[in-house]
C-alpha cells in the first residue's frame, strides 16, 4: 500500500526487496546491520501485528518505522497505545525531510488505533538526531526511568550503553 507519493519521496508498505537494500546500503555505511530484523517486521507485518513502512527516495529504499498497535514489551504495554519501532533513514539521506515525512505517516496511522502514540529511543550519541527530532515533535519522557533489555534498569544499576539501553516517550495525536 503507498500511504504518501510527493515529488521524489514514497511512503509505502515494506516489501521482501527492501530488507536486502537496505541492510546492504546500512553495511556500506558502516552500521552493524542484519537483515533478520527486517524479516521480522515483515512477518509481523503479514500476521497483522504491525505496520511496516519503508520511504523510497527517487527509486531506492532510504528510510524505514514501524507501527505496532499493541506493543509486547516496554512500560505502555496492555494500555492500547500504539508503538513506533525501529526508525532509520540512511545517514546520506538524512536533511532532506524523509524522516519528518516518516514520522507523519507513522502517526497518521498509529492516530486510528489510539490518541496517544509511544516510541523507545537509545541513549547513545548515535540516537542523538533522533533524541532531539522526538522532542521537537512534542514527544515526552514517560517517566518510568531508563529501561535496558525491555526492563527498568534499577537506580545505580548495571547497564550497557548499547542499543538496548532505552528511554520511552509518548505524544497525543489529537
Amino acid at each position: 500500500m503507498v500511504y504518501l507519493s510527493k515529488g521524489r519521496l514514497t511512503i509505502r508498505n515494506m516489501e521482501q526487496e527492501d530488507a536486502q537494500a537496505i541492510t546492504e546500503a546500512e553495511i556500506e555505511q558502516g552500521w552493524d546491520a542484519s537483515i533478520e530484523k527486517y524479516l521480522k517486521r515483515l512477518e509481523d507485518q503479514r500476521a497483522g501485528k504491525a505496520v511496516s513502512l519503508v520511504a523510497e527516495y527517487e527509486g531506492r529504499p532510504v528510510g524505514y518505522l514501524n507501527v505496532y498497535p499493541n506493543p509486547t514489551s516496554g512500560p505502555f504495554v496492555g494500555k492500547g497505545y500504539p508503538e513506533l519501532v525501529d526508525f532509520g533513514v540512511l545517514e546520506k539521506y538524512r536533511k532532506l525531510g524523509i524522516g519528518t515525512v516518516l514520522m507523519d505517516v507513522a502517526e497518521e496511522i498509529a492516530a486510528r488505533y489510539a490518541d496517544v502514540v509511544t516510541i523507545g529511543v537509545g541513549l547513545h550519541s548515535g540516537y542523538g538526531s533522533a533524541q532531539r527530532m522526538y522532542v521537537k515533535r512534542g514527544y515526552i519522557p514517560d517517566g518510568s526511568g531508563v529501561w535496558f533489555r525491555d526492563k527498568v534498569c534499577a537506580p545505580y544499576g548495571e547497564c550497557v550503553n548499547d542499543d538496548n539501553l532505552v528511554l520511552h516517550f509518548s505524544k497525543k495525536l489529537r
